[in-house]
């Protein structure tokens, strides 16, 4: 029995010991599952830092998008430990980590190329290292645009503005916006497809003010409009020569037209052709235009060509408004004198006949716009309209295309003509002779031969002086030579300034907007007179005895006239017609 209890005893150990070393197995297992659960929640708090993997790196901090031409430019602070960065992209709002991506980026900045201008683009970047991506960043954009036009010019012409701007990197045309008053804006009225960086914009009126700004354009965008820049078209044919400004001349003489043997020979070659005391001269900038005095003709000389052809006149005078009219060659004129030209028409003075002409260019009809050949050419200076009006020995003439200015020689006045309706009446001076520098008819001229004008102020070549009218007012005052009463006198001519000069025997007058230009007749040179201050120096020619002579020179001085009559300018050089050598001389 007692062995029985024993065995019993044991077994009851054995199970004990047995229970108990399965329980603590079981227990050691159950500590083995804890950990793992904690290892893997562990993984996911990592994961979830940037939506990526394991790295701890912070968001790049202080991220900027900067926008240009087809780019955008974005920086950020570096972040410790990083060694690159990754940029996300897109062309929406909303940048995650499944975007579009730029990786391996080794610095703190990038430059995103090839983008479209006017689209916006949305970025956030994320640093890297060996464990992983970090956390993005906040969100910017950047919308890339063409640059802006830089360095925009408009240059008035006649007629029209020429536009000049940089050029803008990537633009395949531009588009400029244009109008009449400031503020111009994508609104306004434009021009496209512009494909070089200057325009020049034409059929424009004269005297008015345009406005202008230009864009950058490309296959998606028009980039941004310029600064804004303005010009006004000017006509610089104004008192029957191009004024343009100041004339750079080299003072070098040579003979533009003429043979030097009298005749009425029309040529293509102008060197050729032969004219028969050549008085007044003018132009238009594409022809000269000569009263060819002796020979009662009307010539015409193309600048670019040299041809040279009668277009009034057949060398027959003529005695009466009905007989000298016509067309072209069938017109007749006596003793052509002074000319000018609107470009659209010429007017002539008709010395011997005491009347003003006018020619139409395009038809070639030829007027009498103002006078009569009854005058006797006795002293007559009646005011009236057309042939009612009376001249008398009428020379120079010039032209703002509204109306004309006569240097009436005889009567010692100066008349204006509204061509529109052949009205003339008297400017200043009167039929008593003198140098009274006062307004209107109360100052006094001796034998007004050339005269030009700016617009605003007439200037008149009388026989000893250089005299100014305000257009306006009429006051006259003495540019250059002697003031006060009398005829003047003669003088030896030396280079000086206001009224100090002395000249002998003026002609023709013309003017390039800043400067006059002289033809001293038996002084036999040229002379400029600086408007602002008076000062007359000699630019061709030398008055000297025995000097009225023909001479081509390099050297303006060192060339020789004799007896320079009329003068004009195309813009580039000085003509002058030149009556006892019957020559048209050019000083460049």
């Amino acid at each position: 029995m007692s062995s029985k209890i024993t065995k019993i005893r044991n077994a009851l150990v054995a199970v004990t010991i047995l229970f108990a070393i399965t329980f603590f197995l079981g227990s050691c297992g159950q500590v083995s599952e804890v950990s793992d659960a904690s290892d893997t929640s562990s993984d996911e708090s990592s994961t979830s830092n940037g939506g990526t993997n394991d790295s701890t790196l912070s968001a790049p901090a202080n991220l900027t998008a900067t926008a240009t031409t087809g780019t955008a430019t974005l920086v950020w602070d570096a972040v410790s430990g990083a060694s690159s960065y990754t940029l996300f992209w897109s062309t929406s709002s909303g940048v995650t980590s499944s975007s579009s991506s730029i990786t391996s980026i080794s610095t703190d900045n990038y430059t995103h190329t090839s983008l479209s201008n006017g689209s916006t683009y949305y970025y956030k970047v994320a640093a890297i290292d060996s464990a992983g991506t970090g956390t993005l960043s906040s969100e910017v954009s950047a919308s890339p645009v063409l640059s802006v036009p830089a360095n925009i010019t408009a240059t008035a012409g006649v007629s029209l503005n020429t536009l000049d701007w940089d050029n803008v990197t990537g633009a395949s045309s531009y588009a400029l916006y244009w109008g009449t008053s400031s503020g111009i804006t994508s609104s306004s009225s434009s021009i496209t497809s512009i494909s070089t960086d200057n325009y020049t914009h034409s059929s424009l009126t004269n005297g008015t003010a345009y406005y202008y700004k230009v864009a950058a354009v490309d296959a998606s965008s028009t980039g941004t409009l310029s600064a804004e820049v303005s010009a006004s078209p000017v006509n610089p044919l104004m008192g029957g020569a191009i004024q343009s400004g100041p004339l750079t001349l080299s003072t070098k003489v040579t003979t533009f037209a003429g043979s030097g043997s009298t005749g009425s020979a029309d040529n293509t070659d102008a060197t050729l052709a032969t004219f028969k005391y050549p008085h007044g001269i003018t132009t238009d900038g594409t022809n000269l235009y000569i009263a060819d005095n002796d020979n009662n003709i009307i010539r015409q000389i193309v600048i670019s060509s040299g041809e040279v052809t009668t277009i009034a006149g057949t060398g027959s005078i003529c005695y009466s408004n009905i007989e000298c009219d016509g067309t072209g060659t069938s017109a007749l004129t006596y003793y052509p004198m002074g000319i000018t030209t609107d470009g659209i028409n010429l007017y002539w003075s008709d010395y011997k006949n005491h009347t003003i002409r006018q020619m139409v260019l395009s038809s070639g009809a030829v007027t009498t716009l103002a006078g009569s050949t009854n005058s006797s050419g006795s002293s007559d200076s009646t005011d009236g309209t057309g042939s009612t009006a009376r001249f008398n020995s009428p020379y120079g003439l010039t032209t703002d295309g509204t109306n004309l200015y006569v240097a009436d020689q005889l009567n010692h006045m100066i008349r204006k003509i509204i061509i529109s309706s052949g009205e003339v009446s008297t400017v200043a001076g009167s039929t008593t002779s003198g140098g009274d520098d006062l307004t209107g008819t109360n100052a006094s001229f001796y034998q007004p031969r050339g005269i030009t004008m700016d617009g605003t102020n007439l200037y008149v070549a009388e026989l000893y002086r250089v005299r100014k009218i305000v257009i306006s007012t009429g006051a006259v005052t003495t540019l250059a030579g002697p003031t006060g009463g009398g005829s003047g006198y003669p003088g030896s001519f030396t280079d000086s300034a206001g009224n100090s000069v002395k000249f002998d025997e003026l002609a023709g007058i013309t003017m390039d907007g800043t400067n006059l230009y002289l033809a001293g007749r038996t002084s036999f040179s040229i002379f400029k007179v600086v408007i602002s201050t008076g000062a007359v120096t000699t630019i061709a020619g030398d008055d000297c005895s025995g000097c009225n002579t023909y001479l081509d020179h390099d050297t303006g001085t060192s060339a020789r006239f004799k007896y320079p009559i009329g003068i004009t300018t195309d813009g580039t050089y000085l003509y002058v017609s030149e009556s006892n050598n019957a020559r048209i001389r050019r000083i460049e």
